[in-house]
């Protein structure tokens, strides 16, 4: 994580330089394996209020905190909690997407295939009850064409048989007809 400090309005002590670069650095514990992270704090005295912005943005992480107090010490301590708190929240939403790309969904019904080596449970992501609505395939093409939906069921009227229209990654469209 590469950190920029800049000061206005105020030339800043050496200790207190070092003492904000050693505390935004503790924020790296939190951003595992995120190289291309660049923080960006801006301290601040405007009167008698010493102020931090602070901007941490790269690698899908874009955080932003801004604090005031009479201390620059603590105003420092102030927006690192706020950071804290923000990268933690992050943390947790990513830990989140990772548990639901591992799963398939968070429904208990569960299907299982074989794979050709073992066993694999799947579970149901959504069920829909559809009614099948009479029409001839060009039609079916038209409705799936107007929609934004991938997938359309209906009675083909040719063959009085359910039959499923989808989009393919062509961007053209496929046609299931079972036979039964």
């Amino acid at each position: 994580m590469n950190i920029a400090l800049t000061f206005k309005n105020f030339k800043p002590s050496d200790h207190l330089r070092r003492y904000a670069e050693r505390r935004f650095a503790k924020l790296g514990r939190f951003l595992h394996k995120a190289e291309n992270v660049e923080m960006t704090a801006v301290l601040a005295v405007d009167k008698f209020r010493h102020k931090a912005d602070v901007q941490l943005s790269g690698d899908g992480v874009s955080i932003a905190a801004e604090e005031q107090s009479p201390d620059m010490y603590a105003t420092v301590d102030m927006v690192l909690d706020k950071l804290e708190v923000q990268l933690k929240k992050h943390a947790e939403r990513m830990k989140e997407k990772r548990r639901a790309s591992k799963t398939v969904s968070d429904s208990g019904a569960g299907a299982t295939f074989f794979d050709g080596k073992e066993m694999t449970a799947l579970r149901v992501i959504v069920e829909e009850n559809v009614e099948p609505k009479p029409m001839f395939a060009e039609e079916a093409a038209l409705q799936l064409e107007q929609r934004d939906e991938v997938v359309l069921v209906f009675l083909n009227a040719d063959t009085e048989r359910v039959n499923v229209m989808y989009r393919n990654k062509q961007g053209g469209f496929g046609l299931i007809d079972p036979n039964m």
